[in-house]
């Protein structure tokens, strides 16, 4: 019997602590969790897993990474000890084969993948690989990469794209989650793009309005939305989940595909 075709996920994930708080963000990745077909596999594109050139991970006990600071010890606490998927690693590798993918046998998990996933699948018993970004390179070649993922959606691997349409932590206000104006007004724009499946305008980020600069300041936490709609066929239904913006950060999520 054939496995269902996975849908894609691009999660906004922003504050860290959402993976320990009970807020309607970490109930939202919850539930969803339980409407999508069980996946074998997951393959996670995180905003926080930067690189000079492409790798993917091939270790069978990826570490819970904490990549951050200035945090609550209870959120240090969390493990997620998913297992790897060596041979998805080397599949991904294959099709990517053009991109010169490198192993990274060492490399754990961030909260990127980790701080969605422990909402999502709290059993910790789907394996999980990460695929770097080469942020030197622009969004076409994001894009244009993520196309050749398309065959693991119907081998049941779930693709989830962790980033967030709009991130700018200089100016983010800790103390006033009231969301800016100018950070309203991109995520809508981008919002716009997606239902018109405007992709070319969405891949040449810099110029979506004079918002632009202000809520990618620099892509990491953007360009894993290219992976996400790279993979979009054209009868694909898209839809949005957590559409709320927290000061100058966007949490608004992309489910691309049907959840059933």
């Amino acid at each position: 019997m054939p496995l269902p075709r996975m849908p894609i996920l691009f999660i906004g994930h922003g504050n860290p602590m959402n993976a320990i708080e009970q807020n309607e963000f970490h109930r939202n990745w919850r539930d969803l969790a339980q409407q999508l077909p069980q996946p074998k596999s997951i393959l996670c594109i995180s905003a926080h897993w930067e690189t000079r050139g492409v790798y993917v991970t091939t270790t069978t006990t990826p570490a819970t990474i904490h990549d951050f600071y200035g945090f609550p010890k209870a959120l240090f606490a969390v493990q997620y000890p998913a297992p790897g998927d060596p041979r998805l690693a080397q599949h991904t590798a294959e099709l990517l084969a053009a991109h010169h993918v490198q192993p990274d046998p060492v490399r754990g998990m961030d909260h990127g993948a980790w701080s969605v996933l422990v909402a999502m699948y709290p059993q910790a018993d789907v394996p999980v690989v990460q695929l770097s970004m080469d942020t030197s390179k622009p969004g076409a070649y994001h894009y244009d990469l993520a196309k050749k993922l398309a065959p693991l959606r119907d081998a049941g691997v779930l693709i989830l794209c962790s980033g967030n349409i709009v991130h700018n932590l200089r100016l983010f206000n800790f103390h006033e989650p009231r969301p800016i104006d100018w950070a309203i007004h991109f995520d809508e724009e981008v919002k716009r793009r997606l239902v018109a499946r405007d992709h070319p305008a969405l891949i040449a980020y810099e110029t979506l309005g004079p918002n632009a600069k202000l809520a990618i300041p620099t892509p990491e936490h953007y360009l894993p939305l290219l992976y996400a709609i790279a993979l979009q066929t054209d009868d694909e239904p898209l839809s949005f989940f957590n559409t709320t913006v927290v000061s100058a950060i966007s949490m608004t999520s992309v489910l691309i595909g049907s959840s059933s």
